[in-house]
């Protein structure tokens, strides 16, 4: 091959080594930024996926997107599969069911932080009072000793509660309410809680039986 042809081979070549890099570094930057891949509705994306630690422990449980975005970045790989399809512009996939870390990640025992989503969690979406099971946008926290009685907002002291128990507290102590008590006591997020969330929302599900042990 003349010199001119490698001149000109070498410039045919370029830009096909650009376009895998750019689309390398697109992908990259799509994952990273945690945007949808599919054309799946909001609620497919935020399908429950249960997370493994490296050691096959189950670790925790996230949305389908974020189990995505963990794939497509090399922090994990799926174990088990959706039969839906993630369908985008460059890639088709099947939507992960369990996704396990490549690296072991050394969990606390206290593992999550104190929030309104966690305390939720914990009390299962039920009103640690009535007992009654709502969605997260009907109920509301409640401090069990309340704020302006020297109350603090801890795992021990914040309830998932409804409206109405709420409005019946206000600011009043369980011992001067003869009809109110709690459910159950109010504790800390431990592995334990998490384990036994893990397998309400597992329960159903064939693929996340052999991880949780039932």
């Amino acid at each position: 091959m003349s010199p001119a042809n490698t001149t000109t081979h070498a410039r045919k070549q370029k830009p096909t080594a650009k376009y895998h890099a750019t689309h390398h570094h697109a992908v990259e930057a799509r994952a990273s930024d945690d945007r949808p891949y599919s054309d799946y509705g909001p609620a497919s994306m935020q399908t429950p996926v249960l997370v493994l630690n490296a050691s096959y422990e189950p670790i925790n449980i996230c949305g389908a997107r974020r189990a995505l975005v963990l794939v497509l970045k090399g922090v994990a790989r799926a174990e088990e599969q959706q039969e839906a399809m993630l369908h985008a512009a460059r890639i088709r996939m099947p939507m992960p069911s369990v996704i396990r870390l490549l690296e072991y990640r050394r969990i606390p025992h206290q593992t999550r932080a104190l929030s309104r989503k966690n305390i939720l969690l914990r009390d299962r979406n039920c009103c640690q009072y009535c007992g009654i099971v709502l969605t997260s946008a009907e109920l509301t926290l409640d401090h069990v000793i309340p704020r302006s009685r020297g109350g603090q907002s801890t795992w021990e002291n914040l309830v998932a509660c409804c409206h109405n128990c709420n409005r019946r507290k206000g600011n009043q102590l369980l011992h001067e309410l003869r009809d109110m008590k709690l459910a159950r006591e109010p504790r800390p997020f431990s592995l334990h809680t998490s384990r036994h969330i893990m397998r309400l929302i597992g329960s159903a599900d064939e693929q996340w039986k052999k991880y949780l042990f039932f």
